[in-house]
């Protein structure tokens, strides 16, 4: 059988061609990611370790630190780029700054120690909500960028300019602000979702009025980037559209940590783009950089996390067991990887599990019997563990299986282990 003619994928139809769309991934985690309440700042060991395996994922740059925050933020900031330049880790590396000349010096400084360019994401909130609370005028958020933009440019750091809120913010100041950060240099404009606010279609018309009425205009090669948080739920989605609107680089966190609920799930954005055939690179150092995320930064992992989750790939329901068991049985690994599943395990290095619940059938009891070296020809056997199953308000754990398999009579069959 062609698998080809197995699926009929949906995702592909229209013009939209994932497989040729050619986008860099930025990866906040150890700077947005860390602003979260209950996120614990891990020892640089883990903070190399993540930079490291944001390099096996094909992730392309990394906000490596906000150093105008104090002394500990600098010591991160220096090591990790350090790293990057003792170890030509394929990381570009670049820090948050506020439009403040204090905050960029310090970029300045250890770009020059350790002889690489660090970019300055130099950010300024551009909501009118943000200037109402804070009183401040369109003239002065301009002056302030001026001198850090133009600071920074003079130091020979690249830019990124960063308008917070951008998603809530007047057409005429987001033109104002992008437009002058580009005279004065910045090559990298950043869109911010700060507050999780846009819908899908907020996103289209945001970028699309970046790309046709500040960027085209200008004359200047000026990168676009998407920057989104998760307060609606619409990170990861948010992430996509922004690259079907044509945003040259997109930000995410590991597991979606960051401030307040998270930014964007990098890990569940590569996911998607390798899916469609847009991320190109090797997937499977996904569960370790999940597992250093979730045990370093104390990010908890729920069980119904998709595909990093403990029951990501498990089922103890009849009909669903029952078609992953049929495919099994016609020896087609791709088939049973496929049939109750969207995403293919093997592929982000897990397997389909089967277990017994309350709403499973005789073959999910037959398929655990046999995995575990039990006789699942033995009728008893079979009958004893279905009905502590359709007894019980929860799906049954191994040990459960083991003690109710190892009192029956016949227990493990001869070649059990």
């Amino acid at each position: 059988m062609d698998e080809s003619t197995l699926i009929h994928d949906w995702n592909r139809a229209g013009d939209l061609d994932w497989r040729s769309i050619q986008v860099d991934l930025n990866d906040e985690t150890l700077r947005d990611g860390l602003q979260s309440p209950s996120a614990i700042d891990p020892p640089i060991e883990a903070k190399l370790r993540l930079l490291h395996l944001m390099a096996d994922l094909g992730i392309v740059a990394a906000d490596i630190g906000l150093p105008g925050a104090g002394p500990r933020a600098v010591e991160a900031v220096r090591a990790l780029a350090r790293e990057i330049a003792d170890q030509k880790v394929p990381i570009a590396p670049n820090c948050a700054a506020r439009t403040v000349v204090a905050d960029v010096e310090p970029i300045v400084r250890i770009s020059q120690e350790v002889g690489i360019p660090i970019e300055a994401a130099t950010f300024i909130g551009s909501s009118p909500i943000r200037q109402y609370t804070e009183d401040w005028t369109l003239d002065r958020m301009l002056a302030a960028s001026e001198k850090a933009v133009t600071f920074a440019v003079s130091e020979g750091l690249p830019v990124m300019y960063v308008t917070e809120d951008t998603t809530r913010a007047r057409p005429e100041t987001i033109k104002a602000l992008y437009s002058n950060a580009i005279s004065w240099g910045a090559r990298r404009v950043c869109l911010a979702d700060t507050v999780g606010h846009a819908t899908p279609n907020g996103v289209r018309n945001l970028v699309k009025f970046v790309k046709e009425e500040i960027v085209a205009p200008s004359g200047e090669d000026v990168k676009i980037d998407w920057h989104g948080h998760r307060d609606r739920g619409m990170g990861v989605i948010n992430c996509l559209v922004a690259i079907e609107a044509g945003v040259d680089r997109v930000h995410a966190t590991a597991l979606g940590v960051g401030e307040r609920v998270g930014n964007a799930e990098m890990d569940l954005l590569i996911v998607n783009l390798h899916l469609l055939g847009a991320h190109r690179h090797d997937v499977s150092a996904l569960q370790a950089y999940c597992k250093v995320a979730a045990e370093t930064i104390g990010v908890p992992l729920p069980a119904n996390y998709p595909v990093f989750g403990e029951d990501a790939f498990r089922t103890g329901t009849g009909v669903h067991a029952a078609a992953i068991i049929k495919a099994r049985r016609k020896g087609d690994a791709w088939l049973a990887d496929r049939v109750y599943s969207s995403v293919p395990a093997a592929t982000f290095g897990a397997h389909q599990r089967i277990d017994i619940s309350p709403v499973s059938g005789l073959s999910n009891v037959r398929f655990w019997l046999d995995q575990h070296g039990y006789d699942s020809s033995d009728e008893t056997l079979c009958d004893r563990l279905f009905a502590a199953a359709k007894a019980g308000d929860r799906t049954l754990t191994d040990d459960e299986c083991h003690q109710l398999a190892s009192a029956s009579p016949g227990g493990r069959s001869a070649g059990a282990v």
